[in-house]
């Protein structure tokens, strides 16, 4: 039987049944929308990615859409106004079976916005972990991922070994699905808009990282590193999750 456990020593897994709330910082390229996904179907708790949820509206060109396309492509926060409503709606929704939020707070205000708006609602926040990544290799990465055009959550990157698309008749195809229209979102490659996004994340003033700073003090963040890629981040990760 494997328990898991929040920050406080309380068991919140058994039976299958998982009850959690977790907060997943990391730069672009580190992995974390991969890693949120593994800690999804294991312990059965929503994955809730901003990226996610932005890319949904935009698609379907909502009011929230085409407000945040402008900011996304410019490299900018899209504005507090549009998303902690988002996310905070989305959360109530998941409240009872708990959930992994990636992709917010990207900055000290918002960290702070969250932690008052989940205390409001009585929510505990259980875990926040960090994936850790210097800012050039998560340049690389960013550069190197690729979109599966069947399904996004299909992880593949060409510059990370464990994720490398596969070949077929010279071309790279998926390496889930082996759908062959793989696309690049144009502001991967962009390398002005890549250097925006990073120093938002590594800004220790006020910036991400002073997001994660903020709940350091507070409670315990969980660091693991990303360099030594999927397999072993995941491992690492499970290590301080799951008690057998």
């Amino acid at each position: 039987m494997n328990y898991v456990f929040s920050t406080t020593g309380q068991r919140v897994y058994q039976k299958g049944v998982c009850e959690m709330n977790i907060l997943l910082f990391g730069p672009n390229g580190s992995g974390k929308g991969t890693q949120g996904t593994i800690v999804q179907k294991t312990f059965n708790v929503p994955h809730i990615e901003t990226g996610v949820i932005f890319r949904e509206n935009i698609i379907g060109s909502t009011d929230i859409g085409r407000r945040s396309k402008e900011y996304i492509n410019r490299g900018e926060l899209v504005p507090d106004d549009i998303t902690i409503p988002m996310i905070m709606n989305r959360i109530r929704t998941n409240f009872k079976s708990g959930w992994l939020l990636d992709g917010f707070p990207r900055n000290l205000t918002q960290a702070e916005t969250l932690h008052m708006a989940l205390e409001k609602e009585g929510i505990n926040l259980d875990f926040v972990i960090q994936i850790v990544l210097d800012r050039d290799t998560a340049k690389t990465r960013i550069m190197g991922r690729r979109l599966c055009g069947s399904d996004n959550s299909h992880p593949n990157n060409i510059y990370i070994e464990a994720i490398r698309p596969a070949e077929k008749d010279g071309k790279l195809v998926c390496r889930v699905c082996g759908c062959a229209a793989l696309t690049m979102r144009a502001d991967d490659q962009d390398e002005a808009v890549i250097d925006k996004r990073l120093s938002i994340y590594f800004d220790t003033e006020a910036g991400t990282l002073a997001a994660v700073n903020y709940f350091k003090t507070r409670m315990q963040v969980i660091e693991v590193y990303g360099l030594s890629g999927v397999e072993d981040t995941s491992k690492n990760l499970m290590k301080v999750l799951v008690y057998s």
